[in-house]
């Protein structure tokens, strides 16, 4: 009996391979699920059964996820029709922020209407993503005024907030800001926080917004259009950075970087191959941080392994995504929101 066992140790370990190895996804089935003439940078799945969302034309609304019904609201400030690019939720609230002057922060109110708990006004304003920690703490970035970065936080569940002194902030680059291009410039994960910037930069906290530091990365950022336009995490350690240029979107230099020490130090990959300029990359659960998705106006890419090479399996446009599970995702971009299913 017992000479039978390495054989069957063998053919586990094949077996185990192989179902790693068809784990690998080599295509993706969309299906468009919402269709309106909006353009949709900020989405976000609030509890594995539905999607909110939040547009231009000031339109906000709600996906139902089983059903794929949405219902669609148009939110106004005096007669103006805001730009929302960022949006968050806690257990119990919906936020949307927009992005120019004035800056509109609303939440989901106990009337159910929508209500204004954040104005900020100023022809330098625009806030570009938002985030929660907890269901009591959360934080909004835009671009840089009076040299430091726009940071609004909130520690009452987002009923107040409060923009950071430039005295309590490291000092920005010229220009120095976010791109709205898809709500994912933040990344939260316990007490850190981490913010990807135009200029190629990282802003650190690790006491939730108390204290910042900044790290630079070798992301491509000699333009205004250049920079960091997405980052995500998988764990504390393992993140991921990704950018170009929009004006310019096959150039794949140096648009790309992992860290596997929590962002302390970033590293070039697959520079000079695929993917190009996308504007949101995310890791797909339960992949122990081997496995992303990036997407942007240039369609969607994959990579198996953390990064270092990528495979195109779409040319479909998209501006954002979020996982719902290790296959299944939603996208949205110009005019629609569309479900992706990995295979």
């Amino acid at each position: 009996m017992t000479r039978f066992i390495p054989v069957l140790l063998l053919l586990l370990m094949v077996s185990c391979a192989q179902k790693e190895e068809s784990k690998v996804f080599t295509s993706v089935d969309i299906k468009t699920v919402l269709t309106d003439s909006l353009s949709i940078r900020a989405i976000e799945l609030m509890d594995g059964k539905s999607l909110a969302f939040a547009a231009n034309k000031g339109a906000f609304g709600l996906l139902d996820l089983e059903s794929e019904h949405a219902r669609v609201n148009t939110q106004l400030y005096d007669s103006v029709a805001p730009e929302f690019r960022a949006v968050a939720h806690t257990a119990t609230d919906f936020f949307m922020l927009s992005v120019g002057n004035p800056a509109l922060l609303y939440k989901t109110g106990d009337t159910g209407t929508m209500e204004l708990v954040y104005k900020e006004e100023d022809d330098k304003v625009f806030y570009n993503a938002m985030t929660f920690w907890n269901n009591r703490e959360g934080i909004a970035v835009g671009d840089s005024m009076e040299g430091c970065l726009s940071i609004i936080i909130t520690r009452d569940g987002g009923i107040s907030w409060k923009k950071l002194a430039c005295s309590s902030l490291p000092k920005a680059k010229e220009g120095e800001g976010a791109f709205a291009a898809s709500n994912t410039n933040i990344k939260v994960m316990g007490d850190k926080t981490w913010i990807a910037t135009t200029t190629g930069n990282i802003y650190y906290s690790g006491d939730k917004g108390r204290s910042w530091e900044i790290i630079s990365t070798p992301i491509l950022s000699e333009k205004s259009t250049q920079g960091i336009f997405s980052v995500d995490f998988y764990d504390e350690k393992t993140g991921f950075i990704i950018g170009g240029d929009y004006t310019d979107p096959e150039s794949n230099l140096k648009n790309k970087a992992v860290t596997f020490d929590g962002g302390k130090t970033w590293n070039l990959v697959a520079s000079g191959n695929l993917p190009d300029y996308r504007s949101c990359v995310q890791y797909i659960p339960n992949s122990e941080g081997k496995e992303l998705v990036a997407i942007g106006f240039k369609g969607i890419a994959y990579s198996h392994d953390s990064g270092e090479n990528w495979k195109q399996l779409s040319d479909e446009s998209f501006y954002t995504l979020r996982f719902l599970n290790d296959s299944v995702a939603y996208a949205a971009g110009a005019n629609r929101i569309a479900k992706l299913t990995f295979k």
